[in-house]
Parts: C-alpha cells; structure tokens; sequence
C-alpha cells in the first residue's frame, strides 16, 4: 500500500476539487463542505485502496453519503434561522475552487446563487439524485447503491428535482464586455448615491436577498420591485459608516459582484451578487448580499492570504 503522503497528494490532485464542489452543492456551505472532503480523507486512510475498483466513485459515494447525515441535521437548523439563508460566497479566482477558463460556464451554472438556491428548495434526497445524475452523469444504478434507494426511486427523485429547479432557476451567461458594463454602471450608481439610476438598471419585478444571519444587521425578508429595492440599497449604502466602505469588483459563485471591503481597515464587510436578466441582458433581477461574518470567515482568510503575497 502506498504511504499516507503519496496517498494524500494524490487524494489531494485527483479528487479532491470534485469533492468540494460536490459537498458544497449539496451544502451550500464552504466551511462544511471543507470539513467533509477532510473527513473523507481520514476515512479513505483508512481503507486498502487496491481493494476498490473505481475510486472516484467510491469517494463520490463516500461525501454523499456524510452530506445526507449533515443535512438531516441541519434542516433543523434551517427551520431556525434567522432571516434570509444564503449560501457561502464564493470567488471563482481562489485556488482548490475555481475551475479553468474552458470549464467556467458550467461552473457558473452549478454554483451561481440562483442555482444554489433553487437546490435548497429540493429534499435533500432529490438534491443528492439530481446532482450525482444531471451534474456528475453518474447512471440511476449507480445512484442507487449510494443512496440505497432503486434506480426507479432515484429517476423518479431526479426527475421531480429537475422540474422544481427549472421553475425556480434560470440560467444566463454574462461576458466580459456586460458584466464590467453592468459593474461600472452599479458602481457609479452606488458612488453617486443615484436612486433612479439604480433603480433604471433594475427589472421592474427585481428581488434584494440579504443574509445576516441574527449575527448583523440586513434585511430579514426579501425586497421586492425595482423602486423598492434601489430606495433601499441606495439609503444603507448612504449611511455614515458606509460611506468609506469601497467596492472591488469580482465574480462571485460565476456571476458578476462586488466585495465591500472598509476603506479604513481593508476589512471584508459584505459580498454583493449581481444576477443578470435572461429576457433583458442590461438589467439585473437580483442582488444577493451576504453580510452573515459566519459565512465570510473563510473568505476573509483567503483575501488574507491574497494581501500577505502581494
């Protein structure tokens, strides 16, 4: 048998990107999804790797099957939540998350907010079928093993997820020439504090999801039209401690956003996600901010990391 170190970096090359992207789909939750892939590893340690025939998805099955435990927990906890529940940011630059150029689209498509979203809607059972068949292209029999349900069941799980995430998410594309546009254009909008030119780059039906989680201050339902919503965002951006906060621009989970960061500190304060219009390429449907510190640890630690190489 191999030494653990060999083992690790090859665990490490081979699997574990998958893994994370896995775990953080059916979580939505980096800091979770972390601890799965390492709690895979300390179980894979364990086993003779000569005995499995497909390691991929030995492991697959492995994290979803930890994912299932952790979710039957936290619904629970779901159910208590404060506010509106967003999933953790994150940006397609870091390392051990993002994907190559040629593999950006579908990256964006499996975690954009949207998406993430529209899978928190599912049964944690559907969520599982949906992605391990529409998103891995694993075959019903092989879902099957891993959630002990018949390739029947499973279809059917598949299939009625695949229905409720086409209701509840559409998907757009954004190029580089639209999505700096539409930055600039919300950049100074904000910068300006222009209420109707906000509101002028909005669909008349756009939403504003804010995550504070009970630990700070956002709004605890969804904001509905695009008045409402430019009013809104505008008024807290105007607020005397924000007005030193400054506005990098990044893609977050493949769409276009910003990171509010304090001018004074260099501080993470909140990420803003910017969700394009698929009937209307130049306005935005949805602004999703995370401001919930729980949720930005992790991100804080990477943009850390990025200030101590510079």
């Amino acid at each position: 048998m191999p030494n653990l170190t060999e083992r690790a970096l090859r665990y490490d090359r081979d699997h574990a990107y998958k893994l994370r992207a896995l775990a953080y789909r059916m979580l939505g939750s980096r800091c979770e999804a972390e601890d799965i892939v390492q709690e895979a590893w300390l179980r894979w340690a364990q086993i003779d790797e000569n005995a499995v025939q497909h390691v991929g998805a030995y492991l697959s099955r492995m994290v979803t099957n930890l994912c299932l435990d952790k979710l039957s927990s936290a619904a629970s906890r779901r159910e208590q939540y404060v506010g509106v529940w967003l999933p953790e940011p994150l940006l397609d630059r870091e390392l051990g998350w993002s994907l190559g150029p040629e593999e950006q689209a579908e990256f964006a498509h499996d975690v954009s907010v949207a998406f993430m979203l529209a899978l928190e809607r599912l049964s944690p059972l559907e969520r599982a079928a949906f992605l391990l068949h529409d998103v891995f292209d694993l075959d019903f029999d092989e879902i099957a093993q891993r959630l002990d349900r018949t390739p029947a069941a499973c279809r059917q799980l598949a299939n009625r997820a695949r229905n409720h995430v086409k209701v509840d998410y559409a998907r757009r594309e954004v190029q580089d020439e639209e999505r700096n546009r539409l930055l600039n254009a919300f950049y100074d909008a904000v910068n300006k504090a222009d209420v109707n030119a906000l509101a002028h780059m909005l669909t008349e039906d756009a939403v504003m999801l804010s995550d504070g989680g009970g630990k700070v201050n956002a709004v605890p339902y969804p904001l509905k039209s695009r008045e409402v919503v430019a009013k809104v965002f505008i008024g807290f951006a105007s607020l005397p401690k924000s007005r030193s906060w400054q506005l990098e621009p990044t893609n977050i989970n493949g769409l276009p956003g910003f990171l509010i960061l304090d001018g004074e500190t260099g501080e993470l304060i909140q990420t803003v996600t910017l969700e394009i219009s698929i009937t209307d390429s130049s306005r935005i449907k949805a602004i999703y901010i995370q401001r919930n510190p729980d949720k930005l640890q992790m991100l804080i630690a990477s943009l850390s990391t990025r200030t101590a190489t510079i």
